[in-house]
């Protein structure tokens, strides 16, 4: 019974998937290990025509990152937002400055990155950065770049609130990478 119940549900779930998606949920498929190994052997990086650099990180697995929030937004308070009774009276420049407030929208993203690296390290005994085990980052001859700092996937992407921080910050770290493929490739192309 428990099995027909479970078909029932993950049936559903792909038809829910698949309909809001609008498209074939066959097609995650070409996101697995084996499919993607695959595609990585028929088609080779041009290594001696392009310099490429592997950067690749660990995630953090601590209980902290596992109760953390992670800032992916900030949404701006509209102007029309209606104000307390006791800003009636007060100036145009307080009422521009109340409606134009940014409040951070936060999401487990830094939480998630952990659970998938713990799993990956349980089930495989391979530590990642949430998304890609270590091994798989490593390009066959790119320079390799292997941070000590604990940073997930997601990383990259989403802003830090720590100003002022003896660490880089994402932004810092794209433009510190650039700056070295600039540099290999001169030394490469010369």
């Amino acid at each position: 019974m428990f099995t027909k119940l479970f078909i029932h549900i993950s049936s559903i779930s792909v038809f829910k998937t698949n309909e809001q998606l609008q498209g074939d949920i066959r097609a995650l498929e070409d996101l697995t290990y084996a499919k993607r190994k695959d595609f990585i052997s028929k088609h080779k990086l041009p290594i001696d025509e392009l310099p490429i650099i592997s950067f690749h990180t660990e995630a953090s697995t601590a209980p902290t990152v596992l109760a953390s929030l992670t800032r992916v937004a900030q949404a701006e308070l509209l102007p029309w937002l209606p104000l307390p009774r006791f800003f009636l009276s007060t100036s145009d420049f307080v009422e521009s400055m109340l409606a134009s407030l940014k409040v951070p929208v936060v999401a487990p993203v830094s939480a998630a990155m952990a659970v998938t690296a713990l799993h990956l390290r349980l089930r495989y005994g391979e530590r990642s950065d949430g998304l890609v085990t270590r091994r798989d980052a490593d390009v066959p001859g790119s320079v390799v770049l292997r941070p000590e700092r604990r940073l997930d996937h997601a990383w990259m992407v989403y802003s830090t609130l720590k100003m002022g921080s003896a660490e880089a910050d994402a932004s810092e770290m794209c433009e510190a990478l650039l700056a070295m493929l600039v540099e290999i490739g001169k030394k490469k192309f010369r």
